[in-house]
């Protein structure tokens, strides 16, 4: 097994800069999004909560798999979001990250990636 073959999982944690207003904004689609990016990740999704702090306000939301989470917390007046990808087994959390990607558009992006679950010197991975 190799050093990164040795963890549990992988945790990545996405800041999201420059993402258009109206993506940051609308709950449902947010939801569906995560969960579309669990599924073509290889992850089971278990249940889902959404809120949304009031009209044109940020949303807070949480996707709760089997392999763990993918949670996003966005704030609109700023262009930002950060997103949460813990994924454990098969499933591939860059995968997700993709989908999230994909949709959001983010003019910037800081990525880092913690591996989990080692009795070791825990391994993070800044990409940029």
């Amino acid at each position: 097994m190799s050093q990164a073959d040795s963890c549990l999982g992988w945790h990545l944690l996405a800041d999201l800069h420059g993402v258009p207003a109206d993506r940051l904004r609308d709950g449902a689609a947010l939801e569906s999004l995560l969960r579309r990016a669990a599924v073509q990740a290889g992850a089971r999704v278990l249940a889902s909560r959404f809120h949304a702090f009031g009209p044109g306000c940020g949303i807070t939301g949480l996707v709760l798999l089997a392999e763990s989470h993918i949670s996003i917390h966005t704030w609109p007046e700023c262009g930002v979001a950060a997103a949460d990808i813990f994924m454990c087994g098969t499933a591939d959390p860059n995968v997700a990250l993709a989908v999230l990607l994909g949709e959001l558009c983010p003019a910037g992006r800081h990525i880092t990636s913690v591996a989990r679950g080692r009795m070791q010197q825990t391994d993070v991975r800044h990409v940029t």
